[in-house]
C-alpha cells in the first residue's frame, strides 16, 4: 500500500489541503475551505478528475477541517484505505528554533504560539489548523514544516542586521527567510535535474510570484536569501516594495503624517508592482507595455533589474554558480522575465537561449549548450515537499523505534 500524508496549510480565514502519495508524487486530492468565520464558506474538494462545491456556515477551523472529511466521505478518496500515515502542517515561522521538520507536540505548540509576534497573520492560522487536525486524527502523526528552516543554516555575516546586538537578541531581530520549502524542492530537484547530488552544486534559485524570494544555496545549504525578519525585504514582488532606505518610514511618519499602520498597509499592500502601475498580475502588465502604458513598462525594468542585482550578488557570494532556477508563478511562466533577468550577467556565464526559453513547459533547461552556468525553469510543489519531509521523519522516528 502506497503511503499518503495529508497536506494542511491553514491561513486565517481559509484550509488549502491536498492528499498527496508520497510515492508516486501524486495529489489524489485537493481542495480549500474560504471565508471561516462568514455567514457561509465555500468548501471545494477535488478528487478523481472532478470539483465538488459546497456551502456551508464554518465558524472555524475545527468546523472547517469537519466538512472537509464529509467531502472525503462522500466524493473520495476514502482515508482510511489509502494508508494515510500522517498530517503534515506548513507553518511560517520557526525562527532560529526549528532546523527541520518536527513532530508537534504541546511544548512544539507553546513555542510556534511564542513566535507568533515575528508572523502575526501566519502563526496563530496555522495554530488554528493544527488543532483542527488534532481533534481530526488524535492517532496520527502530526508534523510541522516550516517557511523558515531551509534558511537556518545561513552564517552570522548573512543573518545578522547591523544594529545593537542586545536589541536584536531581544527582539529575536534577525534575517529568518521565507518560501524556504520552495527553495529547498527547487534546489534539490534541479540538481536531480542536472544529473547531480545537491551537496555537489551550487545553485541560485528565483522564486518569483506574488510573493518574490531568491536564494544562494552552497552545497543543498542555504547560505544567503533575500527575505529578511519579514517577508518584506528583497525583491519587489506583486504589492510588497521589497528593499528600501528605512528612512523612508521615517519621512512617511514625519513629512506625510502615515500612521505605523498606514506605512504598514503601504509597504505590503500597496506598493511592488500594484503600487507601481496599478497591477500586480505580469500577464496585465505586458498587455498594457504593448499598449504604451510607461508606468507598467517601468514596473517590469524596476521588477527585473531587481533580479539582476540580487542574481549578481549571489554569484559573488557563492563564488561558483553551477545553475540559476527559476521556480512560482512568474518564474515558470513569462519567459519575457526569465530573459529580462540574466541579461547583462553573460560575464558570470549566465544566459538563455531565446528558443529554449520560450518553449520551456514543465522542467527545462533554458540555457544554451556551451553555457558555463546552466539556468533551468523548475516547478515548485511546496505540498510534496511537506509530504515528502512528514513521511521522512515517521518512517525516521519508526525505524528508531523499532
Amino acid at each position: 500500500m502506497s503511503e499518503t500524508v495529508l497536506v494542511i496549510n491553514a491561513g486565517s480565514s481559509s484550509i488549502k489541503y491536498q492528499l498527496v502519495d508520497v510515492d508516486s508524487r501524486e495529489a489524489l486530492a485537493s481542495g480549500i475551505v474560504e471565508r471561516i468565520g462568514e455567514s457561509l464558506s465555500p468548501l471545494t474538494h477535488q478528487a478523481g478528475g472532478l470539483k465538488h462545491t459546497v456551502e456551508a456556515p464554518v465558524p472555524d477551523h475545527t468546523t472547517g477541517l469537519g466538512g472537509v472529511l464529509k467531502l472525503f466521505d462522500q466524493h473520495g478518496p476514502d482515508l482510511a484505505a489509502v494508508g494515510l500515515v500522517g498530517v503534515g502542517h506548513r507553518v511560517v515561522q520557526g525562527a532560529d528554533v526549528y532546523t527541520a521538520a518536527t513532530v508537534i507536540t504541546p511544548p512544539v505548540i507553546a513555542t510556534i504560539e511564542e513566535l507568533s509576534p515575528l508572523a502575526p497573520l501566519h502563526n496563530p492560522a496555522n495554530l488554528q489548523g493544527i488543532a483542527a487536525a488534532m481533534a481530526a486524527f488524535p492517532k496520527l502523526p502530526q508534523v510541522a514544516v516550516f517557511d523558515t528552516a531551509f534558511h537556518t543554516t545561513l552564517p552570522p555575516a548573512a543573518h545578522t542586521y547591523a544594529i545593537d546586538p542586545e536589541i536584536a537578541r531581544g527582539l529575536r531581530i534577525r534575517r529568518y527567510g521565507f518560501h524556504g520549502t520552495s527553495h529547498q524542492y527547487v534546489a534539490r530537484e534541479t540538481a536531480r535535474a542536472m544529473g547531480r547530488a545537491p551537496g555537489e552544486v551550487n545553485l541560485i534559485t528565483i522564486h518569483i510570484g506574488s510573493g518574490c524570494s531568491i536564494t544562494a544555496v552552497e552545497g543543498g545549504r542555504s547560505v544567503d536569501t533575500s527575505m529578511g525578519l519579514t517577508p518584506l525585504e528583497g525583491l519587489v514582488m506583486g504589492s510588497r516594495c521589497g528593499d528600501i532606505d528605512p528612512a523612508i518610514v521615517f519621512h512617511l511618519v514625519r513629512q506625510g503624517g502615515y500612521s505605523i499602520d498606514q506605512v504598514d498597509t503601504l509597504l505590503n499592500k500597496q506598493s511592488g508592482l500594484l503600487g507601481l502601475c496599478g497591477s500586480l498580475d505580469v500577464r496585465d502588465i505586458h498587455r498594457a507595455i504593448a499598449h504604451g502604458d510607461r508606468a507598467a513598462e517601468l514596473a517590469l525594468d524596476v521588477f527585473t533589474h531587481r533580479l539582476r542585482h540580487y542574481i549578481g550578488g549571489y554569484c559573488a557570494q557563492l563564488g561558483r554558480v553551477d545553475a540559476v532556477a527559476f521556480t512560482a508563478g512568474i518564474g515558470e511562466n513569462d519567459p519575457t522575465v526569465r530573459a529580462m533577468a540574466v541579461r547583462g550577467l553573460e560575464g558570470f556565464g549566465i544566459r538563455v537561449d531565446p528558443a529554449l526559453n520560450a518553449a520551456a513547459r514543465g522542467a527545462a533547461r533554458i540555457s544554451p549548450d556551451d553555457a558555463t552556468t546552466e539556468v533551468w525553469v523548475m516547478p515548485t510543489d511546496e505540498e510534496y515537499e511537506i509530504a515528502h519531509q512528514t513521511a521522512e521523519l515517521i518512517h525516521s522516528l519508526n525505524s528508531a523505534a523499532c
